[in-house]
Protein backbone atom coordinates (compact mmCIF):
# COMPACT_ATOMS: atom_id res chain seq x y z
CA UNK A 1 0.00 0.00 0.00
CA UNK A 2 1.04 3.28 -1.00
CA UNK A 3 1.90 5.76 1.87
CA UNK A 4 2.13 9.56 0.91
CA UNK A 5 3.69 11.41 4.30
CA UNK A 6 4.74 14.80 2.47
CA UNK A 7 1.76 17.15 1.24
CA UNK A 8 3.80 17.96 -1.84
CA UNK A 9 5.16 14.88 -3.87
CA UNK A 10 7.02 15.54 -6.67
CA UNK A 11 4.53 16.17 -9.52
CA UNK A 12 5.72 15.79 -13.15
CA UNK A 13 2.19 14.82 -14.13
CA UNK A 14 1.76 14.99 -18.28
CA UNK A 15 -1.37 17.79 -16.79
CA UNK A 16 1.49 19.68 -14.97
CA UNK A 17 0.81 23.30 -15.54
CA UNK A 18 -3.01 22.80 -16.32
CA UNK A 19 -5.19 24.73 -13.91
CA UNK A 20 -8.74 23.62 -13.65
CA UNK A 21 -12.25 25.04 -12.26
CA UNK A 22 -14.16 22.73 -11.03
CA UNK A 23 -17.65 23.46 -9.99
CA UNK A 24 -19.01 19.91 -10.36
CA UNK A 25 -20.75 18.27 -7.66
CA UNK A 26 -21.70 14.44 -6.92
CA UNK A 27 -19.65 11.88 -8.99
CA UNK A 28 -19.60 12.36 -12.40
CA UNK A 29 -17.85 16.10 -12.69
CA UNK A 30 -15.37 15.01 -9.48
CA UNK A 31 -15.01 11.93 -11.26
CA UNK A 32 -13.24 13.86 -14.06
CA UNK A 33 -12.08 16.16 -12.21
CA UNK A 34 -10.31 14.02 -9.75
CA UNK A 35 -8.58 11.98 -12.65
CA UNK A 36 -7.14 14.95 -14.45
CA UNK A 37 -5.72 16.22 -10.80
CA UNK A 38 -4.19 12.85 -10.66
CA UNK A 39 -2.28 13.36 -14.19
CA UNK A 40 -0.80 16.47 -12.28
CA UNK A 41 -3.41 19.10 -13.04
CA UNK A 42 -4.57 21.77 -10.59
CA UNK A 43 -7.88 21.58 -9.65
CA UNK A 44 -9.59 24.28 -7.69
CA UNK A 45 -12.87 23.12 -6.18
CA UNK A 46 -15.89 25.67 -5.79
CA UNK A 47 -17.93 24.71 -2.83
CA UNK A 48 -20.60 26.05 -1.42
CA UNK A 49 -19.79 27.54 2.19
CA UNK A 50 -20.43 25.70 5.54
CA UNK A 51 -22.11 22.82 3.22
CA UNK A 52 -19.91 21.79 0.44
CA UNK A 53 -19.91 19.17 -2.14
CA UNK A 54 -23.84 17.22 -1.43
CA UNK A 55 -21.58 13.88 -0.95
CA UNK A 56 -20.38 15.43 2.05
CA UNK A 57 -23.75 14.49 3.50
CA UNK A 58 -23.68 11.28 1.73
CA UNK A 59 -23.13 8.90 4.72
CA UNK A 60 -22.49 6.80 6.86
CA UNK A 61 -19.36 5.88 7.01
CA UNK A 62 -17.60 9.17 7.98
CA UNK A 63 -14.24 9.45 8.96
CA UNK A 64 -13.60 9.08 12.68
CA UNK A 65 -12.21 12.06 14.30
CA UNK A 66 -9.78 12.87 17.05
CA UNK A 67 -12.39 12.50 19.36
CA UNK A 68 -13.68 9.18 18.38
CA UNK A 69 -16.81 10.68 16.67
CA UNK A 70 -17.86 11.03 12.80
CA UNK A 71 -16.38 13.52 10.73
CA UNK A 72 -17.99 16.07 8.38
CA UNK A 73 -16.13 13.77 5.52
CA UNK A 74 -17.79 11.33 4.08
CA UNK A 75 -16.50 8.55 2.07
CA UNK A 76 -18.58 8.95 -0.84
CA UNK A 77 -17.29 12.21 -0.94
CA UNK A 78 -13.57 11.00 -0.53
CA UNK A 79 -13.99 8.75 -3.55
CA UNK A 80 -13.60 11.05 -6.33
CA UNK A 81 -12.12 14.20 -4.32
CA UNK A 82 -8.35 14.10 -4.27
CA UNK A 83 -5.98 16.08 -5.93
CA UNK A 84 -8.08 19.42 -5.31
CA UNK A 85 -8.10 22.54 -3.54
CA UNK A 86 -11.67 24.06 -2.09
CA UNK A 87 -12.17 27.19 -2.14
CA UNK A 88 -15.57 28.08 -0.36
CA UNK A 89 -17.50 30.45 -2.98
CA UNK A 90 -21.50 31.93 -2.24
CA UNK A 91 -21.80 32.05 -6.65
CA UNK A 92 -25.28 33.18 -5.67
CA UNK A 93 -24.08 36.45 -4.99
CA UNK A 94 -22.37 39.13 -7.31
CA UNK A 95 -19.05 39.04 -5.24
CA UNK A 96 -18.75 35.03 -5.47
CA UNK A 97 -19.32 34.88 -9.48
CA UNK A 98 -17.00 37.67 -9.75
CA UNK A 99 -14.55 35.72 -7.66
CA UNK A 100 -15.52 32.92 -9.94
CA UNK A 101 -15.00 34.37 -13.77
CA UNK A 102 -11.21 35.97 -12.22
CA UNK A 103 -10.44 32.64 -11.45
CA UNK A 104 -12.02 31.03 -14.73
CA UNK A 105 -10.03 34.06 -16.24
CA UNK A 106 -6.69 32.17 -15.08
CA UNK A 107 -7.88 28.78 -15.87
CA UNK A 108 -6.81 26.47 -18.81
CA UNK A 109 -10.82 24.44 -18.31
CA UNK A 110 -13.68 24.71 -16.73
CA UNK A 111 -16.19 21.77 -15.36
CA UNK A 112 -19.51 22.10 -13.60
CA UNK A 113 -22.94 19.84 -14.05
CA UNK A 114 -25.39 22.49 -13.11
CA UNK A 115 -29.25 21.93 -14.40
CA UNK A 116 -29.65 23.21 -18.11
CA UNK A 117 -28.71 27.23 -17.82
CA UNK A 118 -28.60 27.31 -14.09
CA UNK A 119 -25.33 29.15 -14.31
CA UNK A 120 -26.52 31.60 -16.45
CA UNK A 121 -28.06 34.61 -13.90
CA UNK A 122 -25.16 34.14 -12.48
CA UNK A 123 -22.68 35.30 -15.20
CA UNK A 124 -21.03 31.55 -15.10
CA UNK A 125 -22.29 30.33 -18.41
CA UNK A 126 -19.62 29.57 -21.01
CA UNK A 127 -20.59 32.88 -23.29
CA UNK A 128 -19.97 34.76 -19.93
CA UNK A 129 -16.35 32.53 -19.14
CA UNK A 130 -15.69 32.69 -22.65
CA UNK A 131 -15.73 36.43 -22.64
CA UNK A 132 -12.75 37.08 -20.24
CA UNK A 133 -10.98 33.75 -21.73
CA UNK A 134 -11.93 32.48 -24.88
CA UNK A 135 -9.09 29.80 -25.08
CA UNK A 136 -11.02 28.05 -21.89
CA UNK A 137 -12.35 24.63 -22.24
CA UNK A 138 -15.69 24.82 -20.56
CA UNK A 139 -17.10 20.84 -19.78
CA UNK A 140 -20.79 21.15 -19.10
CA UNK A 141 -22.02 17.89 -17.91
CA UNK A 142 -26.30 17.05 -17.15
CA UNK A 143 -28.74 14.17 -16.68
CA UNK A 144 -29.67 14.58 -20.79
CA UNK A 145 -27.29 16.83 -22.00
CA UNK A 146 -28.48 20.38 -23.28
CA UNK A 147 -30.96 20.07 -25.97
CA UNK A 148 -33.74 17.18 -26.63
CA UNK A 149 -37.35 17.82 -24.87
CA UNK A 150 -35.54 15.71 -21.91
CA UNK A 151 -32.90 18.86 -21.12
CA UNK A 152 -34.60 20.21 -18.23
CA UNK A 153 -34.92 17.02 -16.43
CA UNK A 154 -32.75 16.52 -13.25
CA UNK A 155 -30.00 13.67 -13.92
CA UNK A 156 -29.13 11.37 -10.79
CA UNK A 157 -26.81 8.15 -11.90
CA UNK A 158 -30.20 5.56 -11.08
CA UNK A 159 -32.39 7.95 -13.32
CA UNK A 160 -29.57 7.30 -16.25
CA UNK A 161 -29.24 3.61 -15.51
CA UNK A 162 -33.14 3.30 -15.73
CA UNK A 163 -34.06 5.60 -18.89
CA UNK A 164 -30.05 4.54 -20.73
CA UNK A 165 -31.88 0.39 -21.04
CA UNK A 166 -28.60 -0.71 -18.39
CA UNK A 167 -31.65 -2.02 -15.72
CA UNK A 168 -33.28 -3.63 -18.76
CA UNK A 169 -30.59 -5.95 -19.22
CA UNK A 170 -28.91 -6.42 -15.33
CA UNK A 171 -30.68 -8.99 -12.99
CA UNK A 172 -31.85 -12.45 -13.21
CA UNK A 173 -34.11 -13.64 -15.71
CA UNK A 174 -37.18 -13.91 -13.54
CA UNK A 175 -36.38 -10.99 -11.41
CA UNK A 176 -37.14 -6.80 -11.56
CA UNK A 177 -34.72 -4.94 -13.24
CA UNK A 178 -31.89 -4.39 -11.38
CA UNK A 179 -29.04 -1.40 -10.78
CA UNK A 180 -25.60 -2.05 -11.16
CA UNK A 181 -24.08 -2.08 -7.59
CA UNK A 182 -22.18 1.03 -8.16
CA UNK A 183 -23.08 4.36 -9.57
CA UNK A 184 -21.30 3.42 -12.94
CA UNK A 185 -23.23 5.46 -15.19
CA UNK A 186 -21.53 8.47 -13.19
CA UNK A 187 -17.79 6.97 -13.35
CA UNK A 188 -18.04 6.34 -17.42
CA UNK A 189 -19.51 9.64 -17.86
CA UNK A 190 -17.20 10.94 -15.87
CA UNK A 191 -14.65 8.97 -17.96
CA UNK A 192 -15.81 10.61 -21.11
CA UNK A 193 -15.90 13.94 -20.00
CA UNK A 194 -12.41 14.04 -18.73
CA UNK A 195 -11.63 12.10 -22.74
CA UNK A 196 -13.13 15.09 -24.27
CA UNK A 197 -11.57 17.65 -22.70
CA UNK A 198 -8.38 16.48 -23.11
CA UNK A 199 -8.89 16.25 -26.76
CA UNK A 200 -10.38 19.94 -26.66
CA UNK A 201 -6.57 20.60 -24.84
CA UNK A 202 -5.26 18.99 -27.72
CA UNK A 203 -7.05 20.72 -30.64
CA UNK A 204 -6.15 24.15 -28.56
CA UNK A 205 -2.58 23.24 -27.97
CA UNK A 206 -2.77 23.28 -31.93
CA UNK A 207 -5.24 26.03 -32.72
CA UNK A 208 -5.14 27.79 -29.62
CA UNK A 209 -9.09 27.80 -29.66
CA UNK A 210 -11.11 27.05 -26.45
CA UNK A 211 -14.51 25.51 -26.77
CA UNK A 212 -17.77 24.23 -24.97
CA UNK A 213 -18.28 20.31 -24.43
CA UNK A 214 -21.92 19.44 -23.64
CA UNK A 215 -21.98 15.47 -22.34
CA UNK A 216 -25.28 13.79 -20.76
CA UNK A 217 -25.45 11.40 -18.55
CA UNK A 218 -27.94 9.51 -19.94
CA UNK A 219 -26.20 9.59 -23.34
CA UNK A 220 -23.41 8.06 -22.14
CA UNK A 221 -25.26 5.50 -20.48
CA UNK A 222 -26.44 4.57 -24.21
CA UNK A 223 -23.15 4.69 -25.46
CA UNK A 224 -22.12 2.32 -23.01
CA UNK A 225 -24.68 -0.24 -24.00
CA UNK A 226 -21.86 -1.54 -26.19
CA UNK A 227 -22.39 -5.11 -27.68
CA UNK A 228 -25.97 -5.59 -26.05
CA UNK A 229 -27.01 -2.10 -27.91
CA UNK A 230 -25.72 -3.27 -30.93
CA UNK A 231 -27.04 -6.35 -30.81
CA UNK A 232 -30.47 -4.89 -30.50
CA UNK A 233 -29.77 -2.75 -33.57
CA UNK A 234 -28.53 -5.67 -35.61
CA UNK A 235 -31.23 -8.07 -34.90
CA UNK A 236 -33.97 -5.55 -33.53
CA UNK A 237 -34.94 -8.05 -30.67
CA UNK A 238 -34.41 -6.63 -27.58
CA UNK A 239 -31.93 -8.48 -25.18
CA UNK A 240 -33.48 -10.44 -22.49
CA UNK A 241 -32.01 -10.38 -18.69
CA UNK A 242 -29.68 -13.30 -18.43
CA UNK A 243 -28.55 -12.87 -14.79
CA UNK A 244 -24.55 -13.56 -14.70
CA UNK A 245 -24.79 -15.07 -18.07
CA UNK A 246 -23.75 -13.33 -21.29
CA UNK A 247 -25.76 -12.76 -24.50
CA UNK A 248 -22.72 -13.70 -26.82
CA UNK A 249 -20.37 -16.24 -25.24
CA UNK A 250 -20.94 -19.59 -23.47
CA UNK A 251 -19.71 -20.69 -21.33
CA UNK A 252 -19.55 -17.34 -19.41
CA UNK A 253 -21.13 -16.61 -16.08
CA UNK A 254 -21.37 -17.64 -12.17
CA UNK A 255 -21.10 -21.30 -11.38
CA UNK A 256 -21.53 -23.04 -7.96
CA UNK A 257 -18.60 -25.21 -6.26
CA UNK A 258 -19.08 -26.86 -3.57
CA UNK A 259 -18.18 -23.94 -1.07
CA UNK A 260 -18.29 -21.42 -2.88
CA UNK A 261 -18.69 -19.59 -6.42
CA UNK A 262 -16.60 -18.82 -8.98
CA UNK A 263 -16.72 -17.56 -12.91
CA UNK A 264 -15.74 -19.15 -15.52
CA UNK A 265 -15.02 -16.36 -18.85
CA UNK A 266 -14.28 -19.03 -21.75
CA UNK A 267 -13.96 -16.42 -24.64
CA UNK A 268 -13.10 -19.25 -27.34
CA UNK A 269 -13.68 -22.45 -28.95
CA UNK A 270 -9.83 -23.33 -27.70
CA UNK A 271 -11.01 -22.45 -23.77
CA UNK A 272 -14.25 -24.40 -23.88
CA UNK A 273 -12.39 -27.37 -24.84
CA UNK A 274 -9.56 -26.89 -22.29
CA UNK A 275 -12.63 -26.16 -19.20
CA UNK A 276 -13.95 -29.66 -21.11
CA UNK A 277 -10.78 -31.37 -19.73
CA UNK A 278 -10.53 -29.40 -16.13
CA UNK A 279 -14.62 -30.55 -15.68
CA UNK A 280 -13.57 -34.30 -16.47
CA UNK A 281 -16.01 -33.86 -19.48
CA UNK A 282 -13.44 -34.15 -23.08
CA UNK A 283 -16.84 -34.89 -24.65
CA UNK A 284 -18.87 -31.99 -24.60
CA UNK A 285 -16.01 -30.47 -26.26
CA UNK A 286 -16.67 -32.36 -29.35
CA UNK A 287 -20.57 -32.88 -29.08
CA UNK A 288 -22.12 -31.27 -32.16
CA UNK A 289 -24.34 -28.72 -30.61
CA UNK A 290 -21.49 -27.27 -28.15
CA UNK A 291 -18.33 -27.45 -30.74
CA UNK A 292 -18.79 -24.21 -31.55
CA UNK A 293 -19.57 -20.59 -29.37
CA UNK A 294 -22.33 -20.14 -32.01
CA UNK A 295 -23.62 -22.99 -31.42
CA UNK A 296 -23.07 -23.54 -27.55
CA UNK A 297 -25.01 -19.90 -27.67
CA UNK A 298 -27.93 -21.81 -29.37
CA UNK A 299 -28.05 -24.46 -27.22
CA UNK A 300 -27.02 -22.62 -23.87
CA UNK A 301 -29.99 -24.47 -22.35
CA UNK A 302 -29.24 -27.78 -22.58
CA UNK A 303 -25.21 -27.12 -21.73
CA UNK A 304 -25.36 -24.99 -18.80
CA UNK A 305 -27.42 -27.44 -16.42
CA UNK A 306 -24.58 -30.08 -17.79
CA UNK A 307 -21.86 -27.83 -16.70
CA UNK A 308 -23.09 -26.55 -13.33
CA UNK A 309 -23.62 -30.37 -12.10
CA UNK A 310 -20.31 -30.94 -13.00
CA UNK A 311 -19.09 -27.94 -10.78
CA UNK A 312 -20.69 -28.72 -8.62
CA UNK A 313 -18.54 -31.31 -8.00
CA UNK A 314 -15.53 -29.45 -6.81
CA UNK A 315 -13.67 -26.74 -4.12
CA UNK A 316 -13.28 -24.06 -5.10
CA UNK A 317 -9.54 -23.78 -4.89
CA UNK A 318 -9.59 -26.86 -6.75
CA UNK A 319 -11.32 -25.20 -9.91
CA UNK A 320 -9.61 -22.08 -9.64
CA UNK A 321 -6.29 -24.27 -9.64
CA UNK A 322 -7.10 -26.49 -12.73
CA UNK A 323 -8.27 -23.84 -14.67
CA UNK A 324 -4.69 -21.87 -14.29
CA UNK A 325 -3.03 -24.49 -14.90
CA UNK A 326 -5.05 -25.01 -18.16
CA UNK A 327 -5.15 -21.56 -19.28
CA UNK A 328 -8.81 -21.41 -18.88
CA UNK A 329 -10.22 -18.02 -17.97
CA UNK A 330 -11.59 -17.50 -14.30
CA UNK A 331 -10.93 -17.09 -11.12
CA UNK A 332 -13.15 -16.39 -7.30
CA UNK A 333 -15.44 -14.01 -6.69
CA UNK A 334 -13.99 -11.83 -4.24
CA UNK A 335 -15.71 -9.88 -1.33
CA UNK A 336 -14.26 -6.26 -0.77
CA UNK A 337 -12.14 -7.26 2.22
CA UNK A 338 -10.98 -10.02 -0.73
CA UNK A 339 -9.90 -7.50 -2.82
CA UNK A 340 -8.08 -5.00 -0.78
CA UNK A 341 -6.30 -7.64 0.98
CA UNK A 342 -5.09 -9.46 -2.16
CA UNK A 343 -1.46 -9.32 -2.93
CA UNK A 344 -2.29 -8.11 -6.64
CA UNK A 345 -4.02 -5.27 -5.54
CA UNK A 346 -1.42 -4.59 -3.34
CA UNK A 347 1.54 -4.80 -6.28
CA UNK A 348 -0.41 -2.78 -8.20
CA UNK A 349 -1.02 0.32 -5.53
CA UNK A 350 -4.89 -0.26 -5.82
CA UNK A 351 -4.65 0.78 -2.53
CA UNK A 352 -3.69 3.89 -0.96
CA UNK A 353 -3.00 6.13 1.89
CA UNK A 354 -2.91 9.56 2.16
CA UNK A 355 -2.36 12.28 5.52
CA UNK A 356 -5.92 13.63 6.69
CA UNK A 357 -5.97 15.85 9.62
CA UNK A 358 -9.14 15.23 10.69
CA UNK A 359 -8.66 11.80 11.02
CA UNK A 360 -8.21 9.88 14.12
CA UNK A 361 -5.17 7.77 12.79
CA UNK A 362 -3.66 10.73 10.65
CA UNK A 363 -4.66 9.05 7.43
CA UNK A 364 -7.37 7.90 5.26
CA UNK A 365 -7.26 5.23 2.90
CA UNK A 366 -8.52 5.34 -0.59
CA UNK A 367 -8.59 3.70 -4.03
CA UNK A 368 -5.69 4.41 -5.96
CA UNK A 369 -5.24 5.32 -9.81
CA UNK A 370 -5.18 2.38 -12.35
CA UNK A 371 -2.64 4.25 -14.38
CA UNK A 372 0.44 3.25 -15.18
CA UNK A 373 2.43 6.09 -16.87
CA UNK A 374 6.29 5.18 -17.41
CA UNK A 375 7.88 8.70 -17.67
CA UNK A 376 4.97 11.19 -16.38
CA UNK A 377 3.89 8.98 -13.24
CA UNK A 378 0.54 9.74 -11.05
CA UNK A 379 1.16 11.78 -8.42
CA UNK A 380 -1.01 11.96 -4.96
CA UNK A 381 -0.45 15.78 -4.01
CA UNK A 382 -3.68 16.12 -1.59
CA UNK A 383 -6.18 14.44 0.46
CA UNK A 384 -9.64 14.87 -0.46
CA UNK A 385 -9.57 18.76 1.17
CA UNK A 386 -12.27 20.05 3.82
CA UNK A 387 -14.75 22.15 2.63
CA UNK A 388 -13.14 25.42 1.68
CA UNK A 389 -9.04 24.72 2.71
CA UNK A 390 -7.32 26.03 0.33
CA UNK A 391 -9.49 29.50 0.20
CA UNK A 392 -7.42 31.96 1.51
CA UNK A 393 -4.30 29.97 -0.32
CA UNK A 394 -5.66 30.47 -4.14
CA UNK A 395 -7.05 33.90 -2.57
CA UNK A 396 -3.21 34.87 -2.28
CA UNK A 397 -1.70 33.07 -5.13
CA UNK A 398 -4.52 33.70 -7.67
CA UNK A 399 -6.76 36.90 -6.57
CA UNK A 400 -4.16 39.08 -5.09
CA UNK A 401 -3.43 42.14 -7.62
CA UNK A 402 -5.61 40.42 -10.01
CA UNK A 403 -5.49 43.27 -12.35
CA UNK A 404 -1.82 42.92 -12.83
CA UNK A 405 -1.78 39.24 -13.69
CA UNK A 406 -4.75 38.94 -16.30
CA UNK A 407 -3.99 39.35 -19.68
Amino acid sequence: MIEKDTQFPKNNGPLSGIRVLDLSRILAGPTCTQLMGDYGADIIKVEKPGLGDDTRAWGPPYVTGSDGMPTAESAYYLSSNRNKRSFAIDITTPEGAETVRKLAAQCDIMVENFKVGGLAKYGLDYDSIAAVNPAIIYCAISGFGQTGPNAHLLGYDLLAQAFGGIMSLTGAPDGEPMKVGVAVADVVCGLYACTAVLAALQHRNRTGDGQYIDIGLADTQVAWLINNGTNYLTSGQPPQRLGNAHPNIVPYQVFATIDGHIVVAAGNDTQYARFCEVIGRADLATHIDYLTNMNRVKNRNSLIPILTAEIAKLTKAELVAKMEQYGVPGGPINTLPEVFESEQVTARDMKISLPHATAKSGKIDLIGNPVKFSKTPVSYRYSPPTCGEHSAEITAELLTDIDDKLP
